[in-house]
């Protein structure tokens, strides 16, 4: 009786000793360190702030088509752009970059091949990011991950400081062409006048369809205009966020190889806390000021706020990852692990988020799409934040993994190890 006593109480997380060995014994055996799963955590929540824009209000205008009413609405924009914005998809990359370490380092462990299984796995990522973008969420990432994975895939056997040196200059172009970007904008408003209020009148009419697609259409309106918005997003997205992106693939990379991730006392993470974030928070911020000072997204101010968010973004994503370092160094408490633990399953909590808001803020759901303020929607953008992370977390206690992270494993390894 005791036997069977004991080993209910394993699955359903009545011991919580019990509880927190399983996420030890489990990170273990998958090769796992604590920092990571932690990251990725914080990740999710920078993720939903940022998204919940898009999906909460037309492409274009976002929150300045009626959301920036109040104090609060513009203080928590304000708040989301300076410490979120640009920041979120960097620590996601990164911990991409980390993943596709281990798995290459679990794959020559086992003996196994590792190209035919990584390539199964990049497929598996373009199917879900196009379904994701379609039906869900047009600001889709996983897509473009699977086009900057299968790049990563050449770097595979490169040394710390190619990776290293690499990244840096890919993100210093990615810095140029927010740059270039912000010249473009000005010399259009000074000898092009007449082409840029054409395209601002385009992107009106754009937004006049997204508020009649997601404001009152039917789910197959809504997944009609979203999968275009999708598709222009993609091209887009690449070049606000695909060079970033692939830098902080390369860093993670890196992290392994250097074997850092696996020491969250190691100096470096160290001079991230002291030098890196008040760098990165200063720079976010004082781009994030520029950015929300205005309401036409074909000003230079905008543009040129992106701009410094883009330029402090590192500093910020490296001093995260230091403070992080240093969160994991402390004893294992219960809400360390539970935490922890939903870092496990983060691609069903990524996508849980954009089911749950695209229902919440759809006309085919609850309906809130343009209706709320800023502030209201962030609100709301953190709980189903929070929750997922439960969700996953608790997940997890009944099951060995996450439900979409279970779908793509068993497509990568097609039954097998």
């Amino acid at each position: 009786m005791d036997h069977v006593f004991r080993h209910y109480a394993r699955y359903v997380g009545f011991i919580k000793k019990e509880r927190n060995m399983g996420y030890s014994q489990q990170s273990q055996e998958a090769g796992r360190t604590l920092l990571p799963d932690l990251v990725r955590v914080f990740a999710l929540i920078g993720i939903a702030l940022v998204n919940v824009t898009l999906l909460a209000y037309p492409i274009n205008t976002g929150y300045h088509d009626g959301a920036m009413v109040t104090f609060a609405d513009k203080g928590t924009d304000f708040l989301v752009n300076s410490v979120f914005t640009l920041k979120s998809y960097t620590l996601f990359s990164f911990m991409f970059g980390v993943g596709f370490a281990f798995q290459m380092k679990g794959a020559q462990m086992r003996g196994k091949g590792f190209g035919a299984r990584y390539s199964r796995r990049i497929f598996g990522l373009f199917v879900l990011g196009a379904l994701h973008g379609a039906f869900l969420y047009q600001g889709d990432i996983l897509f473009l991950y699977g086009i900057l994975g299968t790049i990563l895939f050449l770097f595979r056997d490169a040394s710390v400081k190619t990776l290293i040196k690499t990244g840096i200059g890919v993100y210093v172009f990615q810095t140029v062409i927010m740059g270039l970007g912000t010249a473009a904008i000005y010399f259009g408003h000074q000898f092009a006048a007449e082409d840029m209020a054409a395209e601002l009148v385009s992107m009106q009419e754009a937004d006049i369809k997204s508020l009649a697609a997601f404001g009152s259409g039917t789910f197959i309106e809504a997944a009609t205009v979203r999968f275009a918005q999708w598709l222009q997003i993609v091209g887009f997205g690449s070049l606000i966020q695909g060079f970033g992106a692939f830098a902080f693939f390369l860093f993670g990379l890196a992290a392994v190889k250097s074997e850092i991730i696996a020491n969250p006392s190691a100096q470096i993470w160290s001079k991230f806390r002291r030098i890196f974030l008040p760098i990165g928070l200063i720079g976010s911020a004082i781009g994030a000021y520029i950015y929300t000072s205005t309401d036409d997204m074909m000003s230079v101010e905008m543009m040129l706020g992106m701009f410094i968010m883009t330029a402090a973004s590192p500093f910020s994503t490296a001093g995260y990852l230091g403070l992080i370092a240093k969160w994991s160094e402390g004893p294992m408490t219960g809400f360390k692990t539970f935490m922890a633990r939903g870092g496990t399953a983060t691609l069903t909590a990524y996508l849980m988020q954009s089911l749950l808001m695209s229902y919440i803020f759809c006309g085919y759901g609850l309906g809130y799409y343009a209706k709320l303020g800023a502030a209201q929607c962030i609100a709301i953008a953190l709980a189903v934040a929070v929750f997922t992370i439960i969700f996953a977390s608790v997940w997890r206690i009944y099951f060995k993994r996450g439900l979409m992270e279970n779908l793509l494993r068993s497509w990568t390894y097609l039954g097998k190890r």
